[in-house]
């Protein structure tokens, strides 16, 4: 009996039936017979590869950033990104090929400026990445839609978000960054950027707040505190120091908050700090509010009387009503505010105390703003920022009964000609004062300079005094700044450790980086670690995407020889 695997058929000729042609027929057909793979080889050789006709990397872009100046410092760190993966920055939006725009959700005047330039880089046919608060806390915007944008914790992967804008994609990286699920402050403070002032260094201590304030918006995209460790900070302001940096600023939506989530508080982190500033540069502590602070008011007045920290601090108290504080959630009395105000008056004398006040809140009455009135009339102020209320969608003021808005106007021009009504630096006149000279005016007709009060002191315009600390004769005094004359036969005093990077260079690159910049070559090579692609969960980094790239276009060309040779 034959197996399963006995074969009905010999051989593999019987298969061809009688009615088949044969051997020799088939050859004489082939003749005629017209391979049409070469007509197709032919196309594949005038055609061009079917890819993204755009390659990034090599556009102009301007950036335009608005608020407060730790966008100031987001806005640095994405210019420095994108500068050191190739794209040119330039200061002429008109020139440039995309707009990244920066955005601030404090007030509708600034998001309707950012909401005007989106409209006008579309009219010009700009491409456009959306960047700051405003995206971040409301990305299902009308005006939004269809656009790219780079969250404020997502800042380290600008040039990802850019590249496929410049092809005409639409990325969306809102994200927060966390550790073992805990938040993080947000992107590294080592990567590359590019200062607005070579001489000034921006440092964000930390990200979000502690607060619930029911008018802020800010709130909505920076989200809960978020503090960055003491050793990173500290290793940004050497290095800064390091790149000509005479002047730091320490950023955040609350400074005082500072390491309340991480085991440690400001104090700490500043007398860390000082140990490595060197002697006459300055460091500038930005905004907290007065629950923090009189924590901690005996050794911020320790702080504030050293030779290297600017004796200033802005403590905004917003309303000298407790009826309206309660309404802001704003978590203090003005008794605090008073306190904490008397305090470093008393203990840091001649120090510069900023505030911030909100005219027509929700529920303010005539009495309760006449007591913000007469704060202002008692302390003075020298540096006071007045707003008109705004209410921002989503916030719980927005839903309060508002006042009237001429009642609101009224009540801002009213403070506001309090606040012009006296000189206070009068007194000044005749003073011999040391100042650290850092920038041009507006007006490009002096250089600015700050006293350790940091008053705004004019000084004579001359590339000798800038980055430097130099002795002044103050003989003029205005609303908003004194002018000093420079002592004959005083010596400036240089306090940079090092020479200041070029206006525009791009800091914190490797000498391999900033030699490839400098030589204009650019790419992978000078790209940030951490730029690349996302592809499903696999990471792709410029030099992996570029080996990538190299190995498709070999398996095409041995593609395209084989084709030939079968054919």
């Amino acid at each position: 009996m034959p197996s399963a695997c006995d074969s009905l058929i010999e051989d593999i000729e019987d298969m061809v039936s009688a009615s088949d042609p044969t051997p020799q027929e088939r050859q004489a057909a082939r003749k005629s017979v017209v391979p049409r793979v070469r007509k197709r080889k032919e196309q594949l050789m005038n055609e061009e590869l079917q890819t993204d006709s755009v390659l990034p990397g090599t556009q102009k872009i301007w950036v335009k950033t608005w608020g407060c100046s730790h966008n100031n410092s987001d806005g640095e760190y994405m210019a420095g990104q994108l500068a050191a993966s190739g794209y040119k920055m330039t200061d002429d939006p008109s020139e440039a090929e995309v707009w990244l725009l920066n955005s601030c959700t404090v007030k509708n005047p600034a998001e309707d400026h950012f909401r005007n330039s989106i409209k006008k880089a579309q009219d010009q046919q700009k491409k456009v990445v959306l960047a700051g608060c405003v995206p971040q806390a409301q990305p299902r915007m009308d005006y939004l839609k269809g656009l790219s944008i780079i969250g404020v914790q997502q800042i380290d992967r600008v040039v990802e978000v850019v590249d496929e804008a410049v092809k005409g994609h639409s990325v969306r990286l809102l994200s927060q960054k966390k550790d073992g699920g805990k938040r993080l402050g947000g992107a590294r403070l080592d990567l590359p950027k590019i200062r607005k002032n070579p001489l000034i260094e921006i440092i964000s201590i930390n990200t979000g707040c502690l607060n619930a304030c029911t008018y802020c918006k800010t709130k909505h995209a920076r989200g809960d505190l978020a503090s960055y460790p003491i050793e990173e900070l500290v290793e940004r302001a050497i290095q800064s120091f390091q790149e000509g940096v005479c002047e730091i600023w320490l950023t955040s939506e609350d400074t005082g908050a500072y390491g309340r989530d991480i085991g440690t508080d400001l104090p700490t982190l500043l007398w860390r700090l000082v140990e490595v500033i060197p002697e006459g540069a300055m460091l500038r502590l930005g905004m907290t509010n007065p629950p923090y602070i009189l924590e901690h008011l005996q050794e911020m007045a320790k702080i504030l009387n050293h030779p290297r920290v600017y004796a200033f601090l802005h403590v905004p108290v917003q309303s000298a009503s407790d009826s309206v504080l309660m309404d802001m959630k704003r978590e203090y009395c003005v008794d605090d505010f008073r306190r904490v105000v008397d305090f470093l008056k008393q203990r840091v004398p001649g120090i510069t105390i900023a505030t911030d006040i909100i005219c027509g809140f929700p529920g303010e009455t005539e009495t309760d703003f006449q007591e913000t009135v007469e704060l202002v009339r008692q302390y003075r102020f020298p540096s006071l920022f007045i707003n008109q209320f705004y209410p921002r969608p989503g916030t719980p003021a927005a839903k309060m009964e508002q006042v009237a808005a001429h009642m609101k106007k009224q009540r801002t021009k009213e403070l506001s000609q309090l606040f012009h009504s006296y000189n206070p630096y009068d007194h000044k006149i005749g003073e011999r004062q040391h100042v650290l000279v850092t920038e041009d005016s507006f007006d490009t007709q002096y250089c600015v300079a700050h006293n350790k009060f940091y008053e705004q002191v004019l000084v004579p315009k001359g590339p000798q005094f800038k980055g430097k600390m130099i002795e002044v004769d103050i003989y003029e005094a205005g609303k908003h700044y004194l002018k000093g004359r420079p002592v004959d036969n005083s010596r400036p005093f240089t306090p940079s450790i090092a020479a200041p990077l070029q206006k525009g260079a791009v800091s914190g690159l490797t000498q391999e980086q900033a030699a490839s910049l400098a030589n204009g070559v650019h790419g992978p090579a000078s790209l940030p670690s951490s730029s690349g692609l996302l592809i499903g969960s696999y990471s792709l980094d410029r030099e992996q995407l570029k080996m990538l790239g190299v190995g498709l276009a070999v398996a095409a060309a041995v593609l395209a020889f084989i084709v030939e040779k079968l054919y």
